[in-house]
């Protein structure tokens, strides 16, 4: 697939308040764009993919393997795998993330 229409991607609400869209797939990686409304928590966690993104709009505060920072738009990260990390909305917010390898539990089939 070399294009994918925003409106061919199915919202998935993540958690309460966290809504995925998988919206672009390569053979070795997928990228997603995640709404987030104010006062939202992704919690602590980890998984083996790596991670990197940045903040479209609103304010984020991240933990990255203990290293708290709060994110404008414009500000990126990079997660390695296996690293605990959360996020937290403190505003209506959008991130974009980019996974590699594909987190196959996202793909919205």
């Amino acid at each position: 697939m070399y294009f994918a229409p925003h409106e061919s991607s199915r919202p998935v609400e993540m958690r309460p308040g966290v809504t995925r869209r998988s919206l672009g797939l390569g053979p070795n990686t997928l990228l997603c764009e995640i709404t987030l409304k104010a006062d939202s928590l992704v919690e602590m966690h980890s998984h083996p993919h790596e991670q990197i993104g940045y903040c479209v709009s609103g304010e984020v505060v991240m933990e990255v393997g203990g290293e708290e920072r709060t994110l404008h738009p414009g500000d990126s990260y990079a997660i390695p795998g296996g690293v605990k990390h959360y996020a937290k909305a403190n505003v209506d917010s959008v991130v974009i993330d980019i996974f590699h390898p594909v987190r196959e539990e996202y793909l919205d089939r």
